[in-house]
């Protein structure tokens, strides 16, 4: 059995709830979020009045979000690149961090298209969503898909027949359709599941509207420096 995400974005809200249950299920540090909420919108205002007479005004603005963490893909490159061979891949698919092996070196981050491996600049390694799996392993959901009030996001089967009318299946189809803000470059085939927003099918284009939020922290890892008693 393999695990895989699915995400309604027709149905979110962008309360931000999984974000907020994430990080404090594993009381993460300032500046580190497993899982994210984007904001995407775009469109504009048109004026398509007649020259001479009161304005008339059509718009094509929208906005949708898209919550993301680690998708645990089937070809996980942040696991490649390890020097220390720091990261373990579960024989149902879960992809974890020795952080007793890590050395914070950061290459896991630069590998990874969707920013799922963060550093802990306190702890001086890195870190990334563990898919809750102390909470599977006791029968339970993962923290973020237990906090959604809309049940826009669940964790399914990736063999589970029935996801093939949930929405678009993103590690049978190349990175170019994946919708944005998910990047087309990708060749992870990522676990995970998404139920488009019309939005996201429009065709227009597309910004990320909370860059700043959602942003990594840039990596930097600072030593502890352990005074000494004389």
């Amino acid at each position: 059995m393999t695990y895989a995400f699915y995400f309604d974005s027709s149905s979110c809200s962008g309360c931000k709830a999984c974000q907020a249950a994430c990080k404090d299920k594993n009381n993460l540090p300032l500046g580190v979020l497993w899982r994210r909420v984007y904001e995407i919108s775009g469109g504009e205002w048109t004026n398509v009045g007649a020259e001479g007479f009161r304005p008339v005004w059509e718009n094509t603005v929208f906005a949708y979000n898209l919550s993301i963490a680690c998708n645990h893909c089937i070809h996980p490159k942040c696991a490649g690149v390890c020097p220390v061979d720091a990261y373990e891949v579960r024989p149902d698919g879960i992809v974890l961090i020795n952080t007793q092996k890590c050395i914070g070196c950061g290459y896991c981050a630069w590998a990874c298209p969707y920013d799922a491996p963060q550093v802990d600049q306190c702890a001086g390694h890195m870190t990334k969503c563990n898919l809750c799996y102390d909470n599977l392993d006791a029968g339970l959901p993962p923290a973020c898909v237990a906090a959604c009030p809309m049940r826009c996001l669940e964790l399914v089967e990736s063999n589970d027949q029935r996801i093939e009318d949930k929405g678009l299946i993103l590690w049978e189809i190349p990175g170019v359709e994946h919708p944005f803000p998910l990047p087309k470059f990708s060749r992870t085939e990522p676990h995970l599941v998404v139920k488009p927003s019309p939005a996201m099918l429009n065709g227009l284009e597309k910004v990320v509207a909370n860059r700043e939020e959602i942003q990594p922290r840039r990596h930097q890892v600072t030593k502890k420096i352990i005074p000494t008693v004389t």
